[in-house]
């Protein structure tokens, strides 16, 4: 996966384009984008990829002018403003400056916040017209752009991008130490901490019982039997208006960060509460960057046998999307199930840095698709001709053919499933790309040959002689041109 250059947070008042231009640079029509937990529904987090960097995302709610900004209305954008590291200020091209507008301006201005202006919506409205309106505000550059339309917007990717040097990510890794990197992400209180103090054998983390005792994530170098690891504790992602503390303005973002850097991701859940919708936001976002995974379901012990059933069920239930991944009922607190983690770690790791040639994934595609043909489109047959491995980890597989763009979502989580079950990668999302062959013919001219030329000639030419000679002959019978 791409590493992280910075986090971008847009802002703006209410139907500024705010999100509109979010799911553009994030392609949410295609790709997934985390609601993750702890955050309202005004604050979502998503990731702009662009020419091998990354740049993570915050979508914010509106400010409205008629709250002042310490009210409960303002504090998420707040915490997504302290968390970026760039701020990208939207205004309405359409509607131009607005009170509301000054105010924001102001306070980031007051609070030494770097931001970057940018209006939208500057279709059908005059440059010179806007350039003159917001001058008020003595900005040295402005970026117009019409998100719903793709105006301006690579232009703004590049300038974006350009704004962030490569990412520092990797040498912040060879200082934290070597070894399986294992991220231990989860809701507040469902025992994370207490997991990793078990798991390395001794009371590294504080353990409180109140949610949010870790503001930050914490890499923890340490040998098992001859075996690095570095495990990443993480702060819990709260739950919707709960982030209001100004310790806990980067708790989001680390844990998002952990869950990039991992290789394997320990999934922390709370068997007395089964499965939520936050612990399914984690989980969304954990598969979105490709990292293995395994489930913990902790506290198992504290139930009783009715529970545990009802438990099982509900997890068969709300996790049949996933059914490739690891689930182990541990309790952190007595270590029952805990020994065994770590096997698991290795398994999904090993597993996710498989081997094999081109020609076996080749060989496994013939395989899935001699099962199942791929469906004709418009009567032209679907061809899927070659596979190869492109990425290291997570598993990527590149599927070559003719008319992939036109493959049915079905028929691609076909062969998704269809390579992990052959390619035993149990623990791992896997990415499959899809590339049409190009047309080599494309574009390209038929030039005749001299021959051919000629033919053409004969066939097309001289009828229209004859044709000609055959009224010549015709009109001189005519007695007034012998006359």
């Amino acid at each position: 996966m791409d590493q992280i250059s910075g986090t971008v947070a847009l802002v703006g008042r209410p139907n500024v384009g705010k999100s509109t231009l979010f799911n553009k640079l994030t392609k949410t029509r295609d790709a997934l984008v985390a609601n993750v937990p702890g955050l309202t529904r005004d604050r979502r987090y998503g990731i702009l990829s662009r020419a091998g960097k990354s740049i993570r995302l915050i979508d914010t709610g509106g400010v409205f002018g008629d709250h002042e900004l310490s009210d409960v209305l303002f504090e998420q954008t707040l915490v997504a403003i302290k968390e970026a590291d760039l701020v990208v200020l939207l205004f309405d091209g359409r509607e131009g400056i607005t009170t509301v507008d000054q105010e924001i301006v102001d306070y980031l201005r007051s609070q030494n916040i770097n931001f970057f202006p940018v209006i939208n919506k500057v279709d059908g409205v005059s440059r010179d017209q806007l350039v003159s309106e917001f001058s008020l505000f003595g900005f040295d550059d402005l970026v117009f752009i019409s998100s719903a339309h793709g105006i301006g917007v690579s232009h703004f990717v590049d300038l974006l991008s350009s704004s962030f040097e490569s990412s520092s990510i990797e040498s912040e890794l060879e200082l934290q130490g070597k070894g399986t990197r294992v991220a231990v992400i989860g809701r507040p209180n469902v025992g994370k901490s207490t997991l990793v103090n078990r798991l390395i054998g001794e009371d590294r983390q504080v353990v409180f019982d109140m949610p949010g005792t870790t503001k930050d994530s914490i890499d923890i170098p340490f040998n098992l039997e001859g075996v690095d690891y570095v495990l990443i504790d993480t702060a819990g992602v709260r739950r919707k208006g709960k982030v209001s503390e100004v310790t806990e303005k980067f708790s989001v973002v680390k844990a998002l960060d952990a869950m990039e850097r991992a290789e394997v991701a320990i999934l922390v859940l709370d068997a007395q509460e089964g499965v939520v919708d936050q612990d399914l936001h984690i989980l969304e976002y954990a598969l979105s960057v490709g990292c293995g995974l395994i489930i913990a379901v902790n506290k198992w012990d504290g139930l009783d046998r009715d529970q545990k059933e009802q438990t099982n069920k509900s997890l068969e239930r709300k996790l049949s999307f996933i059914p490739w991944v690891v689930v182990k009922r541990i309790s952190a607190l007595h270590g029952s199930g805990v020994g065994h983690l770590f096997s698991e770690v290795d398994a999904v790791k090993v597993a996710g840095e498989f081997e094999v040639t081109t020609s076996y994934l080749s060989r496994v595609l013939e395989t899935l698709v001699r099962a199942h043909p791929a469906p004709s489109i418009r009567g032209r047959n679907i061809r899927l001709k070659v596979a190869t491995r492109t990425g290291g980890y997570p598993p990527r597989i590149a599927i070559h053919g003719n008319q992939l763009k036109e493959l049915p979502g079905s028929y691609k989580r076909y062969l998704e499933n269809g390579f992990r079950e052959r390619l035993d990668l149990i623990g791992n999302p896997v990415f499959i790309d899809f590339r049409d062959s190009e047309n080599p013919f494309a574009g390209r001219r038929n030039e005749l040959t001299r021959k051919q030329k000629n033919r053409r000639t004969r066939i097309v030419v001289l009828p229209k002689i004859d044709q000609f000679y055959s009224m010549i002959e015709e009109g001189m019978k005519d007695p007034a041109i012998n006359n």
